[in-house]
């Protein structure tokens, strides 16, 4: 109220024309910002959605990369003849080398926090990485509990808590990205046992694979 007062002195003596003028410019301003915040707001939505496309594509050329990587070193590349063998192969490097012509690249942003959560993350990951050989049973059970930390979904095991916490610190780009590399490890684990199996007990093994992708 002392403002309206102060403001209305503040005209006395000012010709209607020049308070009329002051008044246009101020609602001209306001609509002027309002409609500048809009585009903003509309921009924000397509830099999310842009971000989402990006993200989709480098999680679709990780799948292709993988996808190629099993075809290449796949029981059935035995089962064939050499010249078919080596048709095959310099189709999948082919394909390979096209998928690794693109680049896609989306930053995170971290604070201090997030990315030594990151770090932590990736060296607990990397350490049981590095005794896969050394251990296989092992070491699939020590991802296993670090997926489970992971999952929102019910475990089938035991989790770890200690990692748990520390991807809980992680940017949430970064908790989906640990979580998509753990799913790798653990196929890449499975898709090693499953030659293994091949390699021993060639007949009775193939058979129980049929019968469990029947199931």
């Amino acid at each position: 109220m002392a403002q309206a007062r102060i403001s209305a002195k503040a005209g006395e003596g000012q010709p209607a024309g020049q308070l009329r003028g002051r008044f246009f410019r101020s609602t001209s301003m306001a609509d002027c910002s309002s409609r500048l915040l809009q585009n903003l707001d509309q921009l924000e939505l397509r830099v999310e959605a842009l971000r989402d496309a990006a993200s989709a594509m480098e999680q679709e050329k990780e799948t292709l990369l993988e996808m190629i990587h099993n075809i290449q070193n796949s029981q059935d590349m035995r089962h064939i003849s050499e010249g078919e063998r080596e048709e095959l192969c310099l189709t999948a490097s082919r394909l390979m080398g096209r998928t690794l012509t693109v680049e896609v690249s989306v930053e995170t942003i971290r604070n201090p926090q997030q990315q030594e959560s990151l770090l932590h993350a990736t060296r607990m990951i990397d350490e049981v990485v590095n005794k896969l050989l050394d251990d296989l049973e092992d070491s699939k059970s020590r991802l296993m509990s670090l997926y489970g930390a992971c999952t929102s979904e019910v475990p089938s095991g035991p989790i770890d808590q200690k990692f748990q916490s520390v991807v809980i610190g992680c940017a949430i780009e970064d908790q989906k990205k640990i979580k998509r590399r753990l799913e790798t490890l653990l196929r890449n684990i499975e898709n090693s046992e499953k030659s293994i199996m091949l390699l021993e007990h060639p007949k009775s093994t193939v058979q129980q694979l049929c019968n469990n992708e029947r199931d």
